[in-house]
């Protein structure tokens, strides 16, 4: 089908029998999955089911918040911050739904416009090299394993965000939403603090370590933290309304405390990163920018009580260097080594901690992790892989302040420059907290990847003048439809097959 053969009168409508042919599969899919809830919980399995059909209409005509809602309880481990939801499988019971939604616009009603661009040509190129890796991993159940489990799941996420978020509006809804998240994550590590549970050494709080929660660990806490901070930040600081600042000032202020709490100094790092981007842009003097990153640091690290850790505190510093830190060089030395034993594919995913013993120049009787991002990815990737996430992550920035720059000049809608300042940010973040902390196959930088994809595209589309930029927000970004000879049309016209599918499903209730 081509865009010739649209008409604006005549919205692109699926039959209904391909409806009602992907709610079944998506009930028989969803199935299984009610058959391990509680006693308690599964005499709402009827009720389930019973909505089911209903929602299913929904997400079918929304996929942009169905994969949001996948990519947060993924990333957040919302259920398992919350122990009330974790019978529910959150995650395991939108992943299906989720990939039926993108196969069913992608190949069926072909709405989603496939586009590409050199950033996800170089994600692509990791993509590649992490998979190829996998048959030569020195632990190939150990790398396969992660790789089914999650990464894979990461790319696809990475693609079906870039893809999904066109709008304003989207990037308003996953703004909001990810610092939702990141202050219900930020309310349970600040209880968690002020009750005593599940803290560290002490002082350090975690969430679910009881139960092996990836959230147990205050480095990788903090990571989490650290992402919906500058989209937290970006609400005040762009002021995309009033409502939205006051909500944003305060999520940042919670999200900074439980960032504190954690007192982990790869995350203190990266949030001063966040609020130097923005504050390079608010203070245009350098000399003052600097002396306020100096007092804020000093204050934050004051606050967090980082001389007093257990590990790496002054009390087991030893020539200027604590063993924390001494922990982190013999770490990034055995990352060093595994590269330069297995130059072209690394140790293999997920094998750093297990490979530790054979490459470090230092052996205390433990396996410890490298606490590096980057010394993650050389060591278990080699240096293809390294190459490649360097030329990702630079790319990601250098798009997404070319993006910036002209949605400024044009006078882009507030929430896409507030999308993109957001994810300048972001990156910066990652990028410092990064050198401390493991985050290489995680979700925040592949998110970050898509929506700075997104964000370019988005202001690649948007005309030079400010005038055409207010008509081209109001009309929405064309989608390609695939067919002879490609062509767009107005989003407003691809989502007429949604508007039909509620139609129909008004006129069966009917």
């Amino acid at each position: 089908m081509t865009a010739a053969t649209l008409s604006p009168t005549a919205p692109l409508v699926r039959p209904a029998r391909h409806v009602v042919l992907a709610l079944i599969l998506a009930a028989l899919a969803m199935a299984p999955t009610l058959a391990p809830l509680p006693p308690a919980i599964r005499p709402l399995a009827p009720l389930a089911i019973a909505v089911l059909p209903f929602a299913g209409l929904i997400a079918f005509s929304n996929p942009f918040a169905l994969c949001l809602a996948f990519v947060i309880f993924s990333f957040f481990r919302i259920h398992e911050a919350f122990p009330a939801l974790g019978p529910l499988h959150i995650p395991q019971l939108i992943a299906i739904p989720t990939l039926m939604v993108l196969c069913w616009h992608v190949l069926v009603k072909r709405s989603i416009e496939l586009y590409w661009s050199r950033l996800l040509t170089i994600f692509a190129i990791f993509f590649v090299f992490v998979t190829l890796g996998l048959p030569f991993a020195v632990s190939r159940p150990e790398a396969v394993g992660f790789y089914t489990a999650n990464y894979w799941k990461v790319a696809i996420m990475t693609l079906a965000i870039a893809w999904l978020t066109r709008r304003p509006r989207d990037f308003a809804i996953a703004s909001h939403a990810f610092v939702v998240a990141g202050v219900l994550i930020a309310g349970v590590a600040i209880y968690n603090r002020t009750h005593g549970i599940g803290l560290v050494e002490g002082t350090r709080v975690t969430i679910g370590r009881d139960i092996q929660s990836l959230l147990g660990d205050p480095n990788d806490l903090s990571l989490v933290l650290l992402f919906p901070l500058s989209f937290a930040v970006s609400l005040f600081a762009r002021r995309t309304s009033w409502l939205s600042a006051l909500f944003g000032m305060a999520a940042s202020v919670a999200i900074v405390v439980a960032i504190i709490d954690t007192q982990s100094r790869g995350g203190l790092l990266g949030l001063m990163t966040v609020f130097a981007v923005y504050g390079a842009r608010m203070i245009k003097s350098k000399a003052l920018l600097i002396t306020i990153a100096v007092v804020a640091a000093m204050a934050l690290f004051a606050a967090a009580g980082i001389s007093g850790r257990q590990s790496g505190g002054s009390a087991e510093t030893d020539n200027g260097i604590d063993e924390s830190s001494m922990g982190r060089i013999y770490a990034w030395h055995a990352a060093w080594n595994m590269a330069l034993a297995r130059p072209l594919n690394g140790v293999g995913l997920n094998n750093f901690v297990i490979n530790y013993f054979f490459y470090s120049p230092h052996w205390d009787g433990h396996n410890h992790a490298v606490h590096s991002t980057w010394f993650d990815v050389l060591g278990t990737t080699g240096f293809p892989g390294i190459i490649a996430f360097v030329a990702m992550v630079v790319t990601v920035i250098r798009m997404s302040f070319l993006a910036l720059r002209k949605l400024e000049s044009v006078k882009a809608p507030m929430p896409a420059r507030a999308m993109g300042h957001a994810v300048l940010a972001g990156v910066a973040g990652f990028c410092v907290s990064g050198t401390f902390l493991t985050q290489g196959f995680t979700w925040s930088i592949y998110v970050l990847v898509a929506l700075g994809t997104a964000i370019a595209e988005y202001a690649r589309r948007l005309p030079d003048s400010p005038q055409g930029a207010k008509v081209e927000a109001s009309r929405g970004p064309a989608v390609c439809l695939p067919g002879p000879a490609r062509g767009t049309v107005p989003a407003s016209r691809a989502m007429g097959a949604g508007r039909g599918a509620l139609a129909m499903a008004d006129g069966l209730a009917r």
